[in-house]
């Protein structure tokens, strides 16, 4: 090898290798760095149902902000933060002034919560963020102030659709953000008023089971944004641990033909929460009281799947506890067909306004498609339903109490027949005898 190759093979090496020290370097400057909040939606997830993650009027943040379907509200998002100004004893410039230099100085914190899909620079940041979050206090404030809910025109789609735009995924900004630029300019007017308690009837039309959600352990600092704001409320409020999902459970029909009956959830402590109650056994033939399964109250509507996708999505991306992702599961393999539809509906804990059961039912079968879950918060409940219904007595005692006892026609029809049978007996022993 000649001297002019060798020396250019050393440089080529020299090269690579402090190529990728700047890796190294790079690498442990990003680990250093906030971790993002503001996802796109995993890829597998969004090529499932697009329409979920994408803002049909609004858009709030960067990640959504050129779509073209969104162009034609933007005008009127400058017009809420104008409304807004003007119930501040300031100069609208002094007003902006604030709200500027308060989202300048944490610009390198704003653009550590996004995965960038578009660059912007930080004027045009700033200005995105100022807008969207006097936008959205607009918004949360209109019923409160009727001057606010006029701009809507009463146009109740229009409410529908930017209510489920403000908890998209990909359609969010920080939430320390709202916070400055909502004491920038709502605390000026209403003094007394927290962010999270304005929040709190956006939480509610967003809410998709039958209960009341709280908001007291709810704390602005560990918010990263509304989507999150939600996720919260489905948390439990103790220690529960989660388990490895291994395994298939039996359905709801499957269930109730082995005696299992369900009941609205009564637990206070997590929305979720699902309950198992199983009956000891007596006279070796089984117990005559029911195993119960006690549930949380789904209310399935259109937007029902949207908000589960993106609470699903928010845990996949964020590495947060998949609480939502395991219910979303747990239903999964509880309903099969209209028919898990039908019992959950009759039971009280499944209330379906989006059409047919069976199309209820494949609603519910396709928000746990592509979906990983490695920590599943129901696997000792659904484990115990599986080893009660795999007994032999279970079985064959709920299809005779299902037969015989039902109804008390059932049971007259019954003891009419043992009664039939007990006196053509005794006819036939009569007739031996007398024979």
């Amino acid at each position: 090898m000649e001297k002019g190759d060798l020396e250019t093979g050393l440089d080529m090496i020299k090269d690579t290798v402090q190529s990728l020290l700047d890796c190294v370097k790079n690498e442990g400057n990003h680990k250093n760095r906030l971790k993002p909040s503001i996802y796109m939606a995993p890829g597998i997830l969004r090529d499932l149902s697009p329409n979920s993650f994408n803002p049909r009027v609004v858009s709030i943040g960067p990640l959504h902000k050129k779509d073209e379907n969104v162009q034609a509200f933007e005008g009127r998002k400058t017009s809420c933060m104008i409304d807004l100004m003007r119930h501040i004893n300031s100069s609208q410039e002094d007003i902006l002034k604030t709200c500027v230099e308060k989202v300048y100085s944490s610009m390198d914190q704003i653009k550590a919560c996004y995965i960038w899909t578009k660059t912007y620079d930080d004027s045009e940041v700033a200005k995105m963020m100022v807008i969207d979050a006097c936008f959205i206090l607009h918004f949360i404030l209109r019923d409160q102030i009727g001057e606010f809910q006029e701009f809507y025109f009463g146009n109740t789609m229009l409410i529908y659709n930017i209510v489920l735009d403000l908890v998209l995924l990909e359609n969010q900004i920080p939430f320390f953000i709202l916070d400055q630029i909502f004491q920038c300019t709502v605390l000026k007017f209403r003094p007394n008023s927290s962010l999270i308690s304005l929040i709190h009837p956006l939480l509610r039309d967003l809410n998709m089971f039958r209960v009341h959600l709280k908001t007291d352990n709810i704390s602005i600092s560990t918010t990263s944004h509304i989507l999150s704001i939600l996720h919260q409320c489905y948390e439990p409020q103790g220690n529960i641990s989660p388990h490895f999902l291994s395994s298939k459970f039996h359905s709801v029909v499957d269930l109730d033909m082995a005696g299992v009956e369900f009941k609205p959830n009564q637990n206070s402590t997590w929305v979720l929460g699902m309950e198992v109650k199983i009956p000891g056994f007596t006279c070796g033939f089984g117990s005559w009281s029911k195993p119960t399964l006690r549930m949380p109250v789904l209310l399935l509507a259109d937007n029902t799947v949207l908000i589960l996708r993106n609470l699903i999505a928010y845990e996949q991306s964020c590495g947060t506890q998949n609480y939502i992702t395991s219910y979303a599961l747990a239903m999964d393999m509880l309903v099969n067909t209209s028919e898990d539809v039908v019992k959950l509906v009759d039971s009280r804990v499944l209330i379906n306004i989006v059409g047919s059961n069976e199309e209820a039912a494949n609603m519910i079968n396709n928000i746990g498609k592509e979906v990983i879950c490695s920590d599943f918060f129901y696997k000792q409940e659904m484990e115990g339903l599986n080893k009660y219904c795999d007994r032999y007595w279970p079985k064959h005692i709920a299809k005779m109490k299902s037969i015989y006892f039902s109804s008390p026609w059932s049971m007259i029809a019954l003891l009419a027949g043992i009664m039939l049978f007990v006196l053509t007996v005794l006819q036939t022993m009569f007739t031996i005898k007398s024979s």
